[in-house]
């Protein structure tokens, strides 16, 4: 019986085709964690409506931070959608909501802000700014009483970076570039109203 023998081009080559294999593993998790995605949405009752308070997480591209540190604008809207299920027929939809953030920087004070609505507020870096625009907290979507107590509702939730917001000029550089199209799936959730809920 004659032993095999292992030359060193093929422990080489082994040794970098498990490199390699590692680093196709690294980046596929790297690119898969980098996707723009909703990763809590938890429905609340507080004083007789449905509320949302959402995490999202997402990365912004080079391109879209030098736009924002020039002082443009950005806006981030929420899309949700709720629905109750019929066996008989389509679907039928209670809610259809949107809510809008936006991510300004003034070049002057070099402040941030995040606003929603009148409402907003400072902060003192980008990575802090998108601490907080990446969470929505008691988000009013509807009164409580629209919905049967004990029934199972279907909601689903995406967010986007809202380019129909932006300067005209901009709005056709973002229809020719990938950097502005950041954008979620939707995300599935499902809630249901309790009696004792209600009575509290």
């Amino acid at each position: 019986m004659t032993a095999s023998k292992i030359t060193w081009p093929s422990v080489f080559n082994r040794t970098c085709l498990s490199v390699l294999a590692v680093l196709l593993c690294f980046c596929a998790t790297a690119s898969q964690g980098a996707e723009p995605r909703i990763e809590r949405i938890e429905p609340l009752l507080a004083e007789g409506q449905l509320t949302l308070d959402l995490d999202s997480n997402f990365e912004l591209g080079r391109v879209v931070i030098e736009a924002a540190e020039r002082g443009v604008p950005l806006y981030f809207t929420f899309d949700l959608k709720i629905t109750s299920p019929r066996w008989w027929w389509f679907e039928r939809v209670l809610v259809e909501a949107t809510l809008t953030k936006r991510l300004t920087y003034n070049v002057l004070t070099q402040q941030w802000r995040v606003a929603t609505g009148d409402f907003f507020v400072p902060e003192r870096s980008l990575p802090e700014a998108l601490l907080v625009l990446k969470q929505v907290r008691a988000w009013p979507v509807a009164p409580a009483d629209r919905f049967d107590k004990n029934q199972r509702y279907d909601g689903k939730i995406r967010f986007r970076l809202d380019s129909s917001q932006l300067a005209r000029p901009l709005q056709l550089e973002a229809s020719k570039r990938s950097a502005w199209s950041l954008a979620s799936e939707w995300t599935p959730f499902d809630f249901a109203i309790q009696s004792e809920a209600v009575k509290k």
